[in-house]
């Protein structure tokens, strides 16, 4: 009957309690998970015996969050052998043809059996720390009660962090499955248990339950203490993470008329675990009032906010949003983020720099390029990529940017400051990496990556590279849309356009007059979707805004590149270094031709051979064997 054991209770107190090694690895501030003292072998009875070492478990239970970026080479770190959730939109691709990205999903070979033993899937049932964080944050709410040192106030401050621990590791779990198995308490060794899959409903109301009761217990804010304690769950991340769950849920990817996918096994589908079972406007009324919930204690508590710029230019525009997305420290922004270790050192984190770099497993496409609207808010035409036109910068000076600020942080674009020179990113430029083709390498499709990225591995080092898992401009988006499905498209665009200020960009729908953003909802739900991509690339927000809005057309789209070759013929050919057009790269070309070219090397079987049954991961067919209730989701065996 212990049917769990395989990815529940493969977790032991030694493990969780290894501090001399394990605590000090991370800092979410100046002092935060500090190394406990060296307590050899600890049981229960001694870790919550006393409040240091109560404190110091849940410390390394927060551990387990979810950290998006690949940074070691192991099971779990290396995300599909260095790709990322983005890289399978339609913003990003991949041309590092080794990684689990090209090898199992672009080639479409990904099967249900993958799941058992591969480390190169997107996100693996059991390997992902989501039950280990799990189980040890249910310890710790069994436990912490009778800890003999601490007040009650902070043992209920504690529990509830662990909750909202709980609740993120689930909706990591649920984005990529659906309906889960429902674990409640702790189990010890000897217990009989067996838990089955529960339905999506069931799934969702259990993440929000846990949230609901950590937000009517932690701080709005941590106020004084931010600088020491930054990355601990607050009032404020409880109920910002309750609206992005209840976005995910309330989407047609569950809410809907019809499932998502018909091909059998349909199981999961006959018990409502994939699907609803039908669409419901009420979803998105609780998303909604989720939304309208946070916004009135945000105004009434204060303390979080947008990072505004300094001056009306589009470096302290650009640089505002940089602050809001990579820099944690004294960031009114971050709702939620989570670290790995300490600050960028090479030795550790040098996968990222040369996955960048030197495989190209992260090259923007063209179609992410031009998402981006111009510097006053109005859409980016394709009249910009005629001969001789600039499409980034007035006269390719560096100095005046002609496009949303949030481009040039996101994406490294031809003649964008980089280093000490203009980003050469034309055919034969120093800037444009090649490999043995023009469609391979960094910048294989006529960019390269500079979110989390910037100019390489020596303007990472001093930074500690967090993840943002949750901004408060993703919020103000998911209002936006909230409000969109309840039929206020007005209050939407009110939303969307807080958003678009911070960049310097002018009112959505001023911008848009062609497009009767105030009366159409498909139109607006587009530009929804655009900013969330422009405001959230590389945040793990595109991939899932296409799998929740069931959007096949876009899994199924062609993705392009853009060749770049000077206007004044030179620079075609590669620079040795030594001779050859040495001496032109101190000037500036002008003007430049472009070549759209469609992507190929290491093309996306989705392109032709699409299925729905991809919006969701298959089980490990092991685990479903067992016989206890996982039923498998559709289109896998």
């Amino acid at each position: 009957m212990r049917k769990l054991t395989k990815w529940f209770m493969m977790i032991s107190l030694g493990a969780m309690i290894g501090l001399s090694s394990c605590v000090d690895q991370i800092k979410f501030g100046d002092s935060f998970l500090e190394k406990a003292p060296d307590t050899g072998d600890m049981t229960q009875d001694t870790i919550f015996g006393k409040a240091e070492y109560a404190r110091a478990f849940l410390w390394k239970t927060y551990t387990y969050l979810y950290y998006g970026l690949p940074f070691q080479w192991n099971d779990l770190d290396a995300k599909m052998n260095t790709g990322m959730f983005e890289v399978l939109s339609d913003c990003w691709h991949s041309h590092n043809s080794w990684d689990g990205v090209n090898r199992k999903y672009y080639s479409g070979s990904y099967k249900a059996s993958d799941e058992n033993n591969d480390n190169d899937t997107r996100f693996n049932f059991k390997k992902e720390n989501c039950w280990e964080g799990i189980r040890a944050a249910l310890l710790f709410i069994e436990n912490v009660g009778r800890v003999p040192d601490m007040s009650d106030k902070e043992k209920e401050r504690l529990a509830a962090e662990a909750k909202v621990i709980i609740a993120s590791r689930y909706f990591d779990l649920f984005r990529h499955f659906g309906g889960l198995p429902l674990v409640e308490r702790s189990y010890g060794v000897e217990d009989i248990y067996e838990i089955p899959r529960a339905t999506a409903e069931a799934t969702v109301k259990f993440m929000v339950g846990l949230l609901d009761e950590a937000a009517s217990v932690l701080p709005w804010d941590l106020g004084s203490d931010d600088i020491n304690w930054q990355g601990r769950f607050t009032k404020a991340a409880a109920m910002g993470l309750k609206c992005k769950v209840l976005l995910f849920a309330a989407s047609p990817l569950f809410n809907d008329n019809e499932p998502y996918c018909l091909e059998n096994p349909q199981l999961a589908i006959e018990n409502r675990q994939a699907w609803y079972g039908g669409y419901s406007g009420e979803w998105w009324n609780l998303c909604l009032q989720a939304c309208q919930n946070f916004f009135t204690e945000l105004e009434k508590e204060g303390y979080y906010g947008l990072i505004q710029a300094d001056s009306k230019t589009p470096e302290a525009y650009r640089e505002a949003f940089n602050k809001a997305y990579f820099i944690r420290e004294e960031n009114t922004e971050l709702l939620i983020s989570t670290r790995v270790m300490g600050k960028y050192n090479w030795d550790w984190w040098y996968h990222w720099a040369d996955w960048v770099k030197d495989e190209g497993g992260y090259t923007p496409t063209l179609e992410f390029m031009e998402m981006f609207p111009m510097s006053d808010g109005s859409p980016f035409t394709k009249q910009l990529m005629v001969n001789g036109a600039q499409p980034f910068f007035e006269n390719n000076d560096y100095n005046k940017p002609i496009r949303d600020p949030r481009l040039y942080e996101t994406i490294l674009v031809n003649g964008a400051k980089f280093g000490d020179h203009a980003a050469e990113l034309w055919v034969g430029g120093r800037d444009n990496i090649d490999g043995s083709r023009l469609e391979d390498g960094a910048t294989a499709t006529g960019f390269s990556l500079y979110k989390f990225y910037k100019e390489g591995k020596e303007s990472l080092v001093g930074h500690y590279l967090e993840w943002p898992y949750l901004r408060l401009a993703e919020v103000y988006l998911i209002y936006a849309e909230a409000l969109l499905q309840t039929g206020d498209l007005p209050g939407a665009i009110k939303q969307v356009n807080k958003v678009r200020a911070r960049v310097g960009l002018g009112d959505l729908n001023v911008c848009n007059p062609s497009k009767q953003l105030t009366i159409d909802k498909d139109m607006l739900l587009e530009e929804i979707l655009r900013e969330r991509a422009c405001e959230l690339g590389l945040e793990d927000v595109r991939f899932f805004d296409m799998i929740r809005y069931k959007r096949d057309d876009l899994f199924r789209k062609e993705l392009h590149g853009l060749r770049i070759y000077r206007n004044d013929g030179g620079g075609d050919k590669p620079w040795s270094g030594t001779s050859g057009n040495k001496d032109e790269f101190p000037n500036n070309p002008l003007a430049f031709r472009y070549e759209v070219f469609t992507l190929s090397n290491s093309a996306r079987s989705w392109w032709n051979n699409f299925s729905p049954k991809w919006y969701l991961s298959a089980f490990p067919p092991s685990e479903v064997n067992k016989d206890y209730g996982l039923t498998q989701n559709p289109g896998w065996y």
